[in-house]
């Protein structure tokens, strides 16, 4: 994997993003040309318009990645693929012709962008059904050597079986560990020379995953490995840059200390980012007042009380702040206290299931961002009885609040809504992995990829 601004990104997705974009600069190029050749006019040079085809590619592009075309479920089915490049395609369109509305005559012809439609999907999927074929066999796939053979190895090989994994496993070393739980792993009294074991492999990195490291890690066979050039991560660092989530599991307080992440770099991270806010929510708001007003009238009608719902949430540091939304529940939903949404909840009224799939009952919270009580991305804000509940029964529960409450997250765009203890759990992995990693490059990635829980309704509820 490459690492960008602290956040890791597959190989295969980047060179199949570079050659994607490639091949939508020549689509938009021959568009270009073919209607050039219809009116009956010289298309000119391709270097006066690359510009042009150039913000073309990079829009479409950008609607790809929102709309989740570089996930896993995109690059394992070909079906997938095409339906979310059709949406994709489909948005961008639309975005470029309102820019085009906005400046008429100084962008693009309107006409060619269905020519480089068709085109674009056509060389598009032409590049998965080929490429991306490619790039799922295991010759692109990282080779690993695991030194430990107990359940932490049992993970990574039911991790490396997954299809989206990147990586494969060439040979586990039990490091003189009583429980064995891969049944192939040999012995380290049966390795001579285990550097030397490591090469033969033709092994590119070497996790440990002892369960014990206190007196067993082996410290001058791994001085040789990296030696050789062979890279050397901890079984924590491994999973967290896998999965994008950091691992309650195997956590241990060291690590958090140690490890990369919680930079002083974050300063100027925070700054970019409440000015983002700020200018983000005016505009915001500007433009979705109307659809506030008209659905907090629906809200009205549609059931007593009122048309906004208020609520104590705790935000950065512990402190606590009222967030508002539009009601999409009945005002008696919590008589009993807060309590977890279930699926199908009896208590979400008809307009407020609505409201919820497209996420229109969140915008009241722009105001709250405004306010700098919360941002456009962080961890959900949860009411402060789940929260001295959560904290007694999770680990690190607490180190989420170092940052600010966010509309949407990295937890939310990656697991489904959260109902329980065991779901919160979870969500607490990507969050410890936001709060750690987070700078603006990541932040855009979330708002990006939000487009995609919105449309498909990942998680509503």
């Amino acid at each position: 994997m490459i690492r960008l601004f602290k956040h890791y990104v597959p190989h295969a997705v980047l060179l199949l993003g570079l050659i994607d974009f490639i091949l939508l600069i020549a689509a938009n190029n021959l568009a270009w040309t073919f209607r050039a050749s219809q009116i009956g006019m010289e298309p000119g040079l391709f270097s006066a318009r690359l510009p042009t085809i150039g913000l073309i590619s990079a829009v479409t592009l950008t609607a790809m990645i929102a709309v989740g075309v570089f996930g896993a479920e995109a690059l394992r089915s070909l079906r997938y693929a095409g339906a979310r490049l059709l949406v994709a395609e489909s948005l961008a369109i639309l975005g470029l012709a309102f820019l085009d509305f906005l400046l008429p005559g100084q962008t693009y012809w309107r006409s060619i962008l269905l020519y480089a439609m068709g085109l674009s999907i056509l060389f598009l999927m032409l590049n998965r059904l080929i490429v991306g074929g490619i790039l799922g066999a295991s010759a692109f796939r990282r080779r690993l050597m695991v030194l430990g053979a107990g359940p932490r190895a049992l993970r990574l090989k039911l991790l490396s079986q997954r299809p989206e994994s990147g990586f494969t496993i060439v040979g586990y070393v039990a490091m003189g560990e009583g429980n064995i739980s891969v049944e192939e792993a040999i012995r380290r009294s049966a390795v001579d020379d285990l550097s030397r074991h490591v090469a033969d492999l033709g092994a590119s990195e070497v996790v440990l995953a002892l369960e014990e490291r206190r007196n067993s890690l082996p410290l001058k066979d791994l001085l040789r490995i990296k030696t050789l050039g062979v890279h050397v991560n901890d079984f924590s660092s491994f999973l967290e840059r896998e999965t994008g989530r950091v691992d309650l599991d195997t956590l241990n307080p060291s690590w958090l200390i140690f490890s990369d992440g919680f930079s002083s770099g974050r300063v100027i991270s925070s700054a970019a980012k409440r000015l983002f806010d700020i200018l983000a929510s005016c505009a915001l708001l500007v433009v979705s007042l109307p659809v506030i007003l008209l659905f907090a009238l629906l809200v009205k009608l549609d059931s007593k009380g009122p048309a906004f719902f208020r609520q104590t949430r705790v935000g950065l540091y512990g402190q606590k702040f009222t967030m508002v939304k539009l009601r999409s529940m009945r005002t008696d939903a919590e008589k009993d206290g807060a309590q977890w949404a279930q699926k199908s909840d009896p208590r979400i009224t008809r307009v407020g299931g609505l409201i919820r799939k497209l996420r229109i009952d969140e915008l009241p919270q722009v105001w709250t961002v405004l306010k700098g009580q919360m941002s456009f991305v962080g961890p959900r804000p949860e009411v402060p009885q789940f929260v001295n509940d959560l904290e007694e029964k999770l680990p690190y529960y607490a180190e989420r609040h170092m940052v600010k409450p966010g509309i949407t997250g990295w937890a939310q765009i990656n697991y489904p809504y959260g109902a329980s203890i065991e779901d919160s759990r979870h969500k607490l992995e990507y969050d410890l992995y936001y709060a750690k990693n987070y700078t603006p490059f990541l932040d855009l990635l979330i708002l990006l990829q939000t487009l995609r829980v919105i449309l498909w309704s990942d998680g509503a509820r």
